[in-house]
Parts: C-alpha cells; structure tokens; sequence
C-alpha cells in the first residue's frame, strides 16, 4: 500500500493567531446574533418590565452556558471525523452501529441546519443595513442588502484566500467594540447584573403567559452553535474552546449592556427600536453599522464555507448527487461548488425579497435549526455509547438536553405560521431529495450483480493471446464499483468477453473509494494475473479533489518506478522510440427502466432519482475523466429474461 498523507488543519493545540483566525471562521453566526436577539426579546412581550428584562437575559446567559458551552465546546466538539465536524461527520462515525435508521437522524438534521442556514446570511446582513437608518430613515435597506449578498456569492468563485486572513481581526475588534458597549452601559446600571442568577429565568418561564414566544426569540442567540461544531475542522478543538471564553464574554457583556439600556429607557421605548444600535453614542453609530456589516459579511462567509463542506460530505455519503467541485486557491480544503453556490444565492436573494426586514425573519428564524440539535443530540448518544462513556454519565445528558431542545422546539413551532414553514419547506425538500438518493443509490447496489473474479484469469491470458481478435488497446481500464478484489461485476466481464470481444495487453480494474473521511489519500496495488490484470483500489476523502485521471498515472508512473510495470507500447514500431502505451477507460452506465422493479417503493424511489439526478454530474466529470480516452457503455440495471409470451414458429 502507498499512502501520500495529506496534513490537514486539525489541531488540538492552542495558539494566539489560531485563535485569532477562529475568531474570523467560527464565531461569525453566533457573533452576530446581538444584532437581533434583543430586538426580538422585546417584540416578544407587549409589557416590558425590570423583571422581563432580568429573566430574558438570564435566559440568555443560561442558554450560551448549557447549550453552546456545555453541550457543543465541551463534549460534542470531541466527536470529530479525522478533524472534521458537523451532523454528518458525527452520522460518519456512527453510521456502522446497528441502528440502520440513523440515515433518518442525519438526513433531517442535515437538511434542517442547510434550510435554516439560508436565512442567516439574510437576517445578518439586512439587521446591520438596518443600522444606517438611524441616521438615515429612507435607507434602501432591502436593494443595499441584496446588493451586498450579491458580491459575497460573486467572488466565491475567485476563492477567499486574500480576504479570509482579515477575518480574524476584524472579528477581534467586533467582539471587543461589543464588550466595550455593553460594559458602557453596565456601569450606569449595575442593577443589571442580577440577570446572572437563574432564578430569574425560571421566574420568566413560570410566571409569563407568552414565554413560548420569548423561549422562541431567546433562542437565536445560540443558532451558530451548529455551525460552531461544523467549522471544527478549520481551526482544531484547542483554539475554539479557548477562543469561545473571550467570544462568551463579550456576548453576555453586550446583552447585559443592551438590558441595562432597555431599563434605563424603559419609558419611552417603541418596537422599531433595536437596543443594539440604540445603546450606541450617536458619533460611534457610523463605525458600529460598519463594523456590524463587516461583520454580516463574515458570518455569511463562514456559512457558504461550512455548506460547501455539508454538501461534499453528503455526496460522499450517497445523500446528493455528485456536484462539480472547484479549488479556486491554493489554500487547503477550500472549495466552491457552482451548483450550491448558485442554490444558496438564489434562495438568500428570495428570503430578503420576501421578509423585507430583520424582525419579520426572526420570526422564521430558529424553528429549521432546533431539529438539527435535536438530531445532533441523538446522534451524539450513539457516539458516547460507540467510545464506551459510562451509562450514568449517558442518560443525564440526553435527558437533559432533550428537555432543553425540546422546549426550544414547542416554543419555535410556534413560529410556523410566521415565517417558520419557508425554512421548513426548504428542509422538506432537501430532505427528500437526499432520503430519494440514499434509497435510490442501496437499490442499485441491491441489484448489482457481482461474479468472482479468479474462474475468468485464464479466459482473460487466453483472449490476451487471441491474435485473431483486432486489439481494442493496450491497457483497458474498468472503474469498478465491488469492494472486494475477489470479486468483479458481471456487466464488467460482459462487456469484456461478450458485448464485443475487448482483447488488450493489460486489464485494469480500478476502484474508487470516496471516503466520508476528509483527508484519506491512498491506494492499493494487486496483481491479480502476472502481466494480465491489475487491480488498484483508490481511495480519496471528500476534501480532496478527486482528479482520478491525475492519480492514476502517478500510480502508473510508480509502478514504472518500482520496476512492477512496463509503460512502454508493445507495438514493435513504437516501442522501439520507447512510446508510452495507450490507456482507455470503460465505465459502466446502469439504465433503469420502470418494468424492471416490481416493488412499488422502489419503483417510485428510482423514478423521482432519475429526475433529481441531473442536479448532479455524471461520474465522467465527477472523476475529472472527460480529457481521457473513455467509452460509457450503458447497460440495464436488471437483466429480466423471463416473458409470459411464447412466439410460435410456423411454417413459411
């Protein structure tokens, strides 16, 4: 086995400027969420009082401290995938246990955090516009927002190498002016910092007849704690645990600082009113709508990232169908995927058109990404119990945290008929289709049919031989879906020995694996038959770029090198000039056609896979094949020999 080690960014030490970059990678969803989370918190309860405030806050801080800090820094950060994280880098680790329904948990959480991730960009950049009107009442908030989103999903294409590296610091002095604020406003109001003791949330949820709409707008000061776990593999488990201790301060910081305002101004309060920028001296404001859309930007950054990882990692997961994926920089891991880049601008671009404001999408806001803690959680309780965690440790935490989750899920339905049923809606559809590609993908498997391979090592020496036969080329190489190297598909030595005698020099059977893990780059090498059949297994993780043709002649080019394999062309005019012989690839293309599957489900599941499979790309281009020598055969999905009618011969 050769195995060329691709290092990657995972690390679990703590370092000054990893935290910085952390800051500028992580942080954006959840950094942001003071530019809303109050002004819902007061859009919540017609009657605003000291003990509402007190409670709302103390919900807050309690919420970031079980919630992110607890359940996400502290024990689900552990559950990483070769460095990497997110619900379906969590499904990857767990998806060998015995429970075959886990698919479903990470479908739905998958889809949900991808729906509620749409709106984010939206609410972040439209609430820090909202900012100008301030000082400018007839801001064009919604053409200026669009405008904005408009160029962040542009320059995707050019990669975010030059950029990304002042994230960090910008981020820095986001959290910094955010602690400053708050801590501003602390200091006219002590009082305020009675919020910290629990008794006034509990006071809050037992005593106020709304407190599902409060729970409800409470929440979104910890939506990016998904995208928080997601973005593990960027930074490493050492800079974000670190990190978050400065980020959580300076959050709750700045609700205090919000709370005291709102207190302090409880007279003459209105519902327009956003306390985040209202807390602001008016000579500051110009610089804080600054920084709070500078800061937009980056959160929706991190989010187009973090998808572009979602969806690779669904693809190698059989949940999408495969996209065309470009590595616009140098930069390592960094991706852009066309098809999700287009999907996300186009529905970000719909969510401003059709919300207008920042207040009307709080109110869709959060019900999509409950679902996927929720998923997360059960998820992470198959990890706990696959690493071997004590039971008593086990069923408090999941206890715990399907109470807390479930709490924020009764409280954010109640937003369906707000706002909530688009992002729902969006999940729905996402959902089916990668439910429809992961049943429609077994199905295949199901009936393909696989022969062992050793019975045809002689047939494949003698055709080798069988000058009578005009040779199809020299070397002739299959891309092979069996996993075993004993074993070969039927339609593989059909095509070989039946469709058309194929008779060349070498035969190659090339395997190619794409792993759920990020970083594996590797293959294996067997000689099935001295001089007459090759096997070589591939296998390349969803960050690398799978440039098939590339790998296999640097494979080929080490055999040379190892004196396993003569390159040179084996017609005598040209292998005497030493010319380099000719390699052509087959691969196999499975039709399938509605009278071949009897069972009704799976009939249905493979027609709506047929429609949804050209959102993708064939595996030609998926293999980045299209500038070799390749022939697609297509062949039935099932070969059904049997017919009720008889054909009678007469006489003529």
């Amino acid at each position: 086995m050769t195995n060329s080690k691709v290092p990657h960014k995972h690390q679990s030490k703590f370092t000054i400027i990893g935290a910085i970059v952390t800051l500028g990678i992580v942080y954006g969803d959840i950094g942001t969420s003071p530019l809303y989370v109050m002004k819902a918190i007061l859009g919540a309860n017609p009657h605003v009082d000291t003990n509402y405030i007190l409670g709302a806050i103390s919900c807050i801080f309690w919420t970031l401290t079980l919630q992110t800090t607890i359940k996400y820094v502290m024990i689900t950060l552990r559950a990483d995938n070769k460095g990497e994280g997110g619900i379906l880098a969590l499904y990857a680790l767990v998806r060998r246990n015995k429970k075959k329904w886990l698919y479903i948990v990470a479908i739905l959480g998958a889809s949900t955090l991808i729906a509620d991730g749409i709106i984010t960009p939206a609410i972040t950049v439209v609430s820090a516009i909202e900012g100008l009107q301030g000082m400018y009442a007839n801001t064009p908030v919604v053409p200026i927002s669009i405008g904005i989103i408009t160029a962040l999903f542009f320059i995707q294409q050019f990669g975010t190498n030059v950029i990304g590296k002042s994230f960090g610091p910008i981020m820095f002095i986001w959290f910094a002016t955010l602690g400053v604020l708050g801590i501003l406003q602390i200091a006219n109001l002590p009082l305020i910092l009675k919020a910290l003791n629990p008794y006034y949330a509990i006071n809050l949820l037992a005593n106020y007849p709304n407190w599902f709409l409060i729970l409800g707008a409470v929440f979104l000061c910890t939506t990016g704690a998904e995208a928080l776990y997601s973005d593990l593999g960027h930074c490493g488990i050492g800079n974000i645990r670190i990190s978050w201790i400065f980020v959580k301060t300076t959050l709750v910081l700045n609700y205090l600082g919000q709370g005291a305002w709102i207190l302090s101004n409880i007279g003459s309060l209105t519902h327009e009113v956003n306390p985040f920028y209202a807390m602001m001296p008016v000579v500051f404001l110009p610089v804080g709508v600054a920084l709070a859309t500078a800061a937009a930007i980056i959160a929706s950054q991190a989010l187009i990232s973090g998808s572009y990882t979602i969806f690779s990692e669904a693809m190698s997961l059989n949940f999408w169908p495969r996209q065309l994926i470009k590595y616009p920089t140098k930069l390592k891991g960094q991706m852009y995927i066309p098809f999700v880049n287009g999907f996300l601008f186009i529905f970000c671009v719909i969510m401003v058109l059709f919300f207008q404001s920042s207040s009307q999408m709080e109110a869709a806001y959060g019900l999509s990404i409950t679902i996927t803690m929720l998923m997360t959680t059960l998820l992470l309780t198959f990890y706990l119990k696959t690493i071997h965690v004590k039971s008593y440790f086990i069923y408090p935490f999941i206890v715990v945290f399907l109470i807390i989750e479930s709490s924020f899920f009764t409280a954010n339905m109640f937003k369906f008929m707000h706002g909530g049923w688009v992002t729902v809606l969006i999940a729905g559809c996402i959902g089916i289709v990668m439910l429809v590609c992961f049943n429609a993908r077994r199905i295949k498997n199901r009936h393909m049919q696989y022969v062992k391979i050793k019975p045809h090592f002689t047939t494949l020496s003698d055709l080798k031989e069988d000058k009578n036969i005009p040779k199809y080329a020299t070397n002739l190489v299959y891309i092979s879906k069996a996993n075993f190297s004993t074993d070969i598909e039927n339609k593989i030595i059909y095509s070989i020995l039946n469709k058309q005698p194929k008779r060349a020099d070498h035969y190659w059977v090339l395997h190619i694996d794409l792993m759920d893990e990020p970083y594996t780059f590797e293959y294996t090498f067997d000689q099935l038959v001295p001089d007459v059949l090759f096997r070589v297994n591939l296998r390349i993780g969803f960050k690398i770029q799978p440039l098939v043709n590339l790998y296999f002649r640097q494979i080929v080019d080490e055999l040379v090198a190892n004196k396993e394999f003569d390159i040179r062309s084996n017609y005598p005019s040209l292998r005497k000039h030493d010319i380099t012989a000719d390699f052509k690839f087959i691969l196999i293309h499975r039709i399938f056609t509605i009278n071949q599957i009897n069972n009704f489900g799976e009939k249905v599941s493979l027609i709506i896979y047929n429609i949804i499979k050209h959102l993708g790309i064939s595996d030609l281009k998926a293999y980045n094949l299209e500038t070799s020598n390749v022939l697609v055969e297509s062949v039935p999905l099932i070969v059904d020999t049997s017919c009720k009618l008889k054909i009678v011969r007469v006489e003529s």
